[in-house]
């Protein structure tokens, strides 16, 4: 029995015909760029879009694009000019698409038109997300909670060593009278690798915490979807729950964004974030200095007081001298003995006064030098808060892989020794399973 058949190419002809048939008018579509190349020579722009499901983020479809030379650059320059971005891999899109088909190169999507607005409220919807997704977590509050130090100048700073913001931060602390050490834990801060650069940069600093006192995210100013990146939910979940407080100067002054709010402090920019550190020292140092006026003014009142009551006892003397010297002759020898006794009675008197003064003047001093003591100590128990074992205390511990800190849980496997430090001791464990994120 015969069977009947086409061939190859005219089962891609029909198809081609059926899909020409069924969209012959663009349409509108929502995707994610997956990947992207605009060819150097012809101009064109090639992407690869995608739609992925769920939290895992396993793409459900996918399909080629193009944007031939003519119109991606009036495209891009209009969507940049919009959000003040460039069209990037990552970034959620609506796109007006012709759809296509080759018998040779299959199924393709040539691009005719973008909209913008639909980025820039995909980048909101991401910053709402994040925000209940940390409030779920029960991380969002956790660094807020963190008491900054009253004398914080180890400090570690989060930003690109060639940013201004980053020469401006410098410039403030370094014209102030106070002696800071800062250490640059280099880190892009903008665009698709900004996430996991800064991420590194953080667990970097985690494993040295002990040698800082607050840890300081800067960068300059910026569009709104420039910074979308501090909207990310790791990087604000690292920040969370980071264990020295963190500072944010980010250079924006519109909508906050997730990084600002998980943060101990949030100023506007990496100049404020400096001057913060600045206006935190000079309150301490001014509280020092009227600490110790107070001690020297209580001592000088204490001092007058009691010579003043030395000078009133001589007065006394005095007086009561002149009084027996005024008496009768005949009654001299008498008077004189009366004198005597008088004068040695109110040397005693004084005497005894003098040391009653003494005393109290000691012990005046001494209750003055020991309440100033006392404050001393409980600005040096505040300054003591900072301690790593305080921090390791609430419940922190730090995971290390062969002395090194670990961040990521993809970079563990199975069957591997772990060292996790708590606040009394370590532990040695074995990696059973774990999940990926």
């Amino acid at each position: 029995m015969a069977v009947s058949f086409i061939t190859l190419s005219q089962l891609q002809q029909a198809i081609r015909q059926t899909l020409c048939g069924a969209f012959t008018a663009p349409v509108w579509i929502t995707a994610e760029i997956g990947e992207m190349k605009v060819n150097a020579r012809s101009g064109h722009c090639y992407m690869q879009l995608v739609e992925k499901g769920g939290r895992n983020g396993v793409p459900q479809a996918q399909a080629s694009a193009v944007i031939w030379a003519g119109q991606y650059g009036m495209l891009s320059s209009f969507f940049r000019g919009a959000t003040g971005r460039n069209l990037e891999v990552g970034m959620q899109v609506l796109l007006q698409v012709q759809v296509s088909y080759h018998e040779l190169y299959g199924l393709s999507l040539r691009v005719t038109d973008i909209d913008p607005l639909y980025t820039l409220g995909d980048l909101e919807r991401q910053r709402q997300e994040t925000i209940a997704r940390l409030k779920e977590d029960g991380v969002f509050d956790l660094n807020g909670s963190l008491e900054l130090p009253l004398v914080p100048q180890r400090i570690a700073v989060v930003s690109s060593a060639q940013a201004a913001g980053y020469r401006d931060f410098m410039k403030e602390l370094g014209g102030s009278p106070y002696c800071f050490r800062t250490e640059l834990f280099d880190a892009v801060m903008q665009g698709h690798g900004a996430e996991a650069s800064i991420i590194d940069a953080l667990g970097r600093i985690a494993a040295r915490m002990d040698e800082f006192d607050v840890v300081v995210v800067i960068r300059g100013g910026g569009s709104q979807s420039d910074l979308s990146f501090l909207n990310s939910y790791l990087i604000s979940y690292h920040i969370a729950q980071f264990p020295l407080p963190v500072i944010a100067g980010l250079g924006h002054d519109k909508d906050q964004s997730v990084v600002d709010m998980v943060a101990a402090r949030s100023l506007k920019t990496p100049t404020a974030a400096a001057a913060f550190l600045v206006d935190r020292l000079a309150d301490f140092d001014a509280s020092l200095a009227s600490l110790g006026q107070a001690i020297g003014n209580r001592a000088v009142q204490v001092l007058e007081q009691h010579r003043k009551e030395v000078m009133l006892v001589g007065t006394l003397l005095r007086e009561r001298v002149a009084a027996v010297r005024m008496r009768a002759g005949w009654r001299l020898q008498s008077a004189g003995e009366t004198m005597r006794a008088q004068i040695r009675r109110l040397m005693r008197d004084g005497v005894m006064r003098l040391d009653a003064a003494s005393v109290q003047l000691r012990e005046r001093t001494e209750r003055i030098f020991a309440a100033e003591r006392l404050r001393l100590e409980q600005a040096g128990r505040l300054v003591g808060i900072a301690d790593p074992q305080r921090i390791l205390a609430r419940g922190f511990a730090v995971v290390r892989r062969g002395g090194h800190a670990l961040t990521d849980a993809s970079a563990v496997r199975k069957g591997e020794r772990l060292e996790v430090t708590l606040q009394k001791g370590k532990l040695i464990v074995e990696v059973i399973d774990h999940e990926k994120e």
